[in-house]
């Protein structure tokens, strides 16, 4: 595929250890079912850097698996400065994350909420942070964020065409 560009994309959430991964992992299997996956990279990373290099959390994990998908290769990272140039979009998981990335820079920067691609939610439809509940936290968030990838990879394949 030479001269074929690569698409980056990068979710984003506070300590990216929950929603963030798990919807790196949904977009990345979504991208590769819609037959993107060569020509689209989904990394993610948190707006704060207290969970670097730890695993993602043992809740998403569980939830991950038991709906056929694989965390396990996920180390936590924060995201800096310098990363906007690495990307063509970031997704926030909500709105706090959003106003944090873009305090990052003194440019303008594209930053969308990660469920502004579901045309099921609400204007400023948020994912909610599920780190100091349950299980059925992690399973809302896997929901919302099935229904969210398909509108981000079908936003991704109209940019690239």
């Amino acid at each position: 595929m030479m001269g074929v560009m690569t698409y980056r994309v990068c979710v984003v959430c506070m300590g990216n250890i929950c929603r963030s991964p798990m919807a790196e992992v949904v977009l990345r299997k979504t991208l590769e079912d819609r037959g993107l996956g060569d020509r689209v990279t989904v990394e993610s990373a948190g707006t704060g850097g207290w969970h670097a290099g730890d695993p993602m959390d043992e809740r998403a994990l569980r939830i991950l698996a038991q709906h056929g998908y694989d965390g396990s290769v996920h180390r936590a990272r924060q995201f800096t400065r310098d990363w906007f140039d690495r990307y063509d979009l970031v997704l926030a998981m909500d709105r706090d994350n959003v106003a944090t990335l873009r305090r990052l820079t003194s440019e303008e920067v594209e930053v969308e909420l990660f469920r502004s691609f579901d045309p099921a939610a609400p204007e400023g439809a948020e994912v909610p942070d599920p780190y100091y509940g349950g299980l059925e936290g992690f399973e809302e968030v896997l929901a919302l964020v099935e229904a969210a990838a398909e509108g981000v990879a079908k936003h991704i394949a109209d940019e690239i065409g």
